[in-house]
């Protein structure tokens, strides 16, 4: 964090967040119960104010309504500082980026409680995002398909509308995020709608046979989407959409095969989603999708409609990529085996962004959290994940900025190893300048967690450094999470070296003990130091799995029976502080589908046991 210039008595604190533009100040400062003069000025950039305070009093100059509300949110946090009657400020700020959002994924398994939601648009409304995406495929109780949500605890109608109100109270438009295309499998496995997909019987992908995925792209199936989109949308305010479309691994693969040979794949897929898009374009919705197809089809830039905007994700930072790629050994061939194009991954966003902005194609930018796949978060390649984000879309002209957080197999994370990136990627959405170099711990500490102690974000970030030395680099997860589930996604290349074992395993046992320091007074304070603390007890777990895989050289299969036995002994209470960890954030609905995703390791650890 930049440091303001001192007073020669008493120094004012640094942490203000987002971290604003250049400012001055000067000797003397307002009276803390000054009410300030508002001036509404359209001269300003849209969002932006001018904050001055003085003896002579406070000034607040506005672009707009959303200008007053940041200014007055500064100030907040300037009459925070002891030293408010010392200093007087002069602020001049407004956001990179007109659309700032945050993506949470409640799709799999885990959607939040109510209180969970209201703790998330506080988040955000410190963080400055005016955009609020809930990403769902099956977890919305739609009317007709009860027998596809009935189990996961969804959202209902009035969930969403309170959650609307919620957030135009907080100057933050919520918007429906509905897959269209792609992971559609919740719905494709039930009989009534498995004829919709590419391939009723599922399909192969990566040496594994995978259930239906993919929506055969039909004008049925385009009409069908667009009734679950109207369903949803009727409950919010925005004229914003996102019709997802990303991965539709299957197109190409059974009922459209011939046709994709004939056209083409990017001219099929994009006829499709531009049925789905058409009626909400004519309606005068803005309409995102994402671009992870229509990137590698340059054919397809001149087709994009007006109000229609791809969205670029990257969620692996360009150095991490370079690592794997320089590595060149069994996690590249890996991926290269999933179709990834790893040499793209090294670019960052540059090249899928240089080619969109050369097109003159509107376009997004989104970066992700890291905390998925990781259960203790991959926190600096999410810091430089979101910065090259920002970057490359200042750069290129990119009309918003979109940080995800999802849930890949189970969402074993808890929901406070996003809180780190979240304001992060708020803060370098606002101004990337002022804010790239930003002490997150004491961010954390004192806007998030109120730990007057100051550790439990100092805690937050170290834990989510770990990955980075265990063994070799690996992209989309750590190895940690892929000690505990072995079967999903890609095999980890090898056990890491005892001696990289060693420093984990002291790292988390430092973590431990700075934890019995920590004080946070947040409301949910209590929740995060039990989730971090459960975290801590997985990832040692992990440890000493991948520890025991290393004495045989093997999987978890190959284990000595005594180890195994010991290893079973300890999952059981981990797993039953995994459910309660859980119920505090979560909904029951999806809490057992979840935990079924252990149940691999779990068996090869009962037949190692056997010996």
């Amino acid at each position: 964090m930049r440091s303001l210039p001192a007073h020669p008595h008493q120094e004012p604190r640094s942490a203000r967040h987002p971290v604003p533009r250049p400012l001055t100040t000067t000797p003397g400062g307002a009276d803390p119960d000054a009410a300030p003069t508002v001036v509404h000025d359209p001269g300003l950039p849209a969002q932006g104010y001018r904050l001055r305070t003085s003896p002579e009093g406070v000034t607040v100059h506005h672009a707009d309504a959303a200008g007053l509300r940041y200014a007055l949110a500064t100030l907040d946090q300037l009459r925070a500082d002891p030293g408010y009657r010392d200093h007087g400020y002069d602020i001049t700020d407004h956001p990179d980026f007109e659309r700032r959002a945050f993506l949470l994924d409640i799709s799999r398994d885990r959607v939040p409680t109510r209180r969970t939601l209201v703790r998330w648009l506080d988040l955000l409304a410190l963080a400055r995002f005016n955009q609020f995406e809930l990403y769902t495929e099956h977890t919305f109780a739609f009317r007709d398909h009860r027998e596809v949500w009935q189990d996961a605890s969804p959202l209902t109608a009035d969930d969403l509308r309170w959650l609307d109100a919620r957030c135009a109270a907080l100057g933050i438009e919520l918007v429906v995020n509905q897959n269209t295309f792609g992971h559609m499998e919740r719905f494709l496995a039930h009989p009534g709608l498995t004829h919709r997909a590419e391939n009723p019987d599922g399909f192969e992908r990566g040496g594994a046979h995978r259930p239906a995925s993919t929506l055969e792209p039909t004008p049925e199936n385009a009409e069908f989407a667009h009734e679950l989109l109207t369903e949803v949308t009727g409950h919010v305010r925005s004229r914003r959409l996102n019709i997802g479309a990303d991965e539709p691994f299957e197109l190409g693969t059974g009922r459209s095969r011939e046709r994709v040979a004939r056209e083409g794949l990017g001219t099929v897929y994009f006829d499709y989603v531009s049925q789905v898009l058409r009626p909400w374009l004519d309606a005068g919705y803005t309409v995102q999708f994402w671009a992870d197809v229509f990137t590698r089809h340059p054919e397809l830039a001149d087709r994009v409609p007006p109000g229609a905007t791809p969205v670029i994700w990257q969620y692996d930072a360009p150095s991490h990529a370079a690592d794997v790629v320089a590595d060149d050994g069994q996690e590249a061939r890996s991926w290269r085996g999933l179709g990834a194009d790893l040499d793209r991954l090294r670019d960052g966003f540059r090249s899928d962004a240089k080619r969109l902005g050369e097109a003159g194609v509107s376009f997004w930018v989104a970066p992700g959290a890291g905390n998925w796949n990781s259960i203790l978060g991959r926190l600096d390649n999410a810091v430089e994940n979101m910065t090259d984000a920002a970057e490359t879309g200042l750069e290129s002209g990119a009309s918003g900025y979109l940080l995800t957080s999802w849930g890949d197999h189970g969402m074993w994370d808890a929901p406070s190893v996003a809180f780190g990136p979240a304001v992060f990627g708020g803060a370098v959405a606002w101004c990337l300048e002022a804010n790239r170099d930003l002490d997150l711990a004491a961010v954390l500490d004192e806007h998030v967690l109120l730990d007057a102690a100051g550790a439990t974000g100092d805690v937050i970030v170290r834990l989510g450094g770990l990955y980075r030395g265990l063994g070799a680099p690996l992209l989309n997860g750590s190895a940690v999470a892929r000690a505990l589930f072995p079967h999903r996604g890609p095999v980890l290349p090898a056990p890491p070296p005892a001696d990289d074992l060693d420093r984990a395993a002291r790292t988390l046992e430092d973590a431990r003990r700075d934890l019995a320091c920590a004080d946070p007074a947040a409301p949910d304070g209590e929740t995060v130091l039990r989730e971090l603390r459960h975290a801590i007890g997985l990832a040692e777990f992990a440890v000493d799995v991948l520890r025991a895989r290393a004495a045989t050289g093997g999987a978890a299969d190959t284990i000595a029976p005594a180890t195994a036995r010991a290893l079973l002994r300890r999952l059981e209470p981990l797993l039953a502080e995994q459910r309660a960890c859980w119920l505090l954030r979560s909904r029951p609905g999806g809490l057992d589908d979840s935990i079924r995703l252990i149940d691999h390791l779990r068996h090869e650890l009962q037949a190692a046991a056997q010996g």
